[in-house]
């Protein structure tokens, strides 16, 4: 039976989420014992070798002979990897459980680590960086996965989100002073994390349902599809509303299936998703038209704008844990109202007074509500549905949010064209 939390709900921060069927897709007991300093780690740095591309792409351009437009397939293909990889983690944890999915996913890693490592082409490049983008995505399902309250994911969703700010950074030093082979290799840093976490990881139990191959194709191809917006709007568009069509006849045939149709059919996750979409895409877009506002109108150089950004979205980033840890305090609609709110104010008062100061806040605000958001939402959403299908909508989640990573952008370009 499905349980939609209500207005006057609070979020707690302390008391475990009910556990998802079967155990083993969430770590049982112990699973709740893995620290949220190791579930960080896990998930972090996904996000900082994802920005860490920014800044070397020149480079990479360079040693490989392509042009820079052509090389920026390689974040493409990333953000395109983690978004297809996010719901076929959340199936093998549901199927498999929490051993298997951290095994996959630094098999993953390590296979594409050392492609970027040793490729000078971009075939390796590519391949290499949707590997690790697929590991990647399977650490980070996990330890949303594990964490279970608000103030866990908090640490989860903040630290990401200063990962995302350092990661330009990161990446304009390593390609300076090392390579930009190593900037590509960031994301095995997650791999200092696995050892504790499959200490506690159980033995799997076996699932309720089969896995769904029809239901998983064409999640993955829709997946695909949108995230392809920003490069082939026409196309892409008109292939996401066929496959948006047979999805949703297979689900009816399957209810049960890869997307199951009980969670689409909850009022709280369906929110909570669309809330969480809507809130990344402002801040991605944000992202992107903030440093060229503050090149184009205010005449700052690319070492202000670098520093400026860094320290906005470092504490806005910040910020957001400390509301995580305060959810707890607050019902589900003072939660929504302050995130939807200030969600609303960042990007209209950068429009309507964009000024440096006014800017780089409103980027702060972006990246802190978009957090905030992933870090408390996840919980109602995971909260919303029965227990057996927990993992799955944590993954849906989790992809809804990737998904204003490529919607964000796009909105960007347009806006500055």
């Amino acid at each position: 039976m499905e349980r939609s939390p209500t207005p006057d709900q609070k979020l707690r921060a302390d008391a475990p989420v009910p556990e998802p069927d079967p155990p083993a897709a969430r770590g049982g007991d112990s699973g709740r014992r893995i620290s949220a300093a190791t579930l960080g780690l896990l998930a972090t740095p996904t996000a900082l070798s994802a920005n860490a591309t920014t800044t070397a792409l020149p480079d990479i351009a360079r040693d490989v002979g392509v042009p820079v437009s052509t090389a920026t397939w390689i974040a493409t293909v990333f953000g395109l990897a983690v978004a297809v990889g996010t719901p076929l983690a959340a199936a093998l944890l549901r199927h498999r459980g929490v051993r298997a999915a951290v095994l996959a996913s630094t098999g993953l890693i390590v296979l594409g680590t050392v492609a970027v490592a040793f490729s000078e082409t971009m075939p390796g490049l590519l391949a290499g960086r949707a590997a690790q983008a697929l590991g990647g995505s399977g650490l980070v399902t996990t330890a949303i996965n594990l964490a279970g309250t608000p103030r866990r994911m908090g640490v989860i969703t903040a630290g990401s989100g200063m990962c995302g700010a350092l990661g330009p950074l990161a990446g304009s030093l390593l390609s300076e002073h090392a390579s930009w082979h190593v900037a590509l290799s960031l994301s095995a840093l997650a791999l200092l994390a696995v050892p504790a976490t499959l200490r506690r990881a159980p033995a799997p139990s076996p699932a309720r349902t089969a896995f769904d191959p029809v239901g998983a194709a064409l999640s993955v191809a829709l997946i695909s599809a949108l995230a392809f917006l920003t490069r082939f709007p026409v196309p892409a568009l008109v292939c996401a509303a066929v496959l948006s069509l047979a999805l949703t006849a297979w689900i009816r045939h399957e209810p049960d299936g890869f997307v199951p149709a009980a969670v689409l059919r909850s009022p709280a996750f369906v929110m909570a998703s669309g809330v969480v979409c809507a809130l990344a895409t402002a801040y991605f877009a944000l992202l992107y038209t903030v440093p060229r506002l503050l090149e184009d109108d205010a005449g700052w150089n690319s070492s202000q704008i670098g520093a400026g950004s860094l320290v906005a979205l470092l504490i806005g980033s910040a910020l957001s844990w400390g509301m995580a840890a305060y959810a707890h305090r607050l019902s589900v609609s003072a939660v929504l109202t302050v995130l939807l709110v200030l969600g609303v104010l960042a990007p209209v008062t950068a429009v309507l007074l964009a000024t440096p100061a006014v800017l780089l806040a409103a980027a702060g605000v972006a990246v802190f509500v978009a957090a905030s958001g992933q870090a408390t939402l996840s919980v109602v959403a995971g909260n919303a549905v029965a227990e057996r299908q927990r993992t799955t909508t944590l993954g849906l989640f989790t992809l809804c949010y990737q998904l204003g990573g490529a919607f964000g952008p796009a909105i960007a370009a347009l806006l500055l064209a």
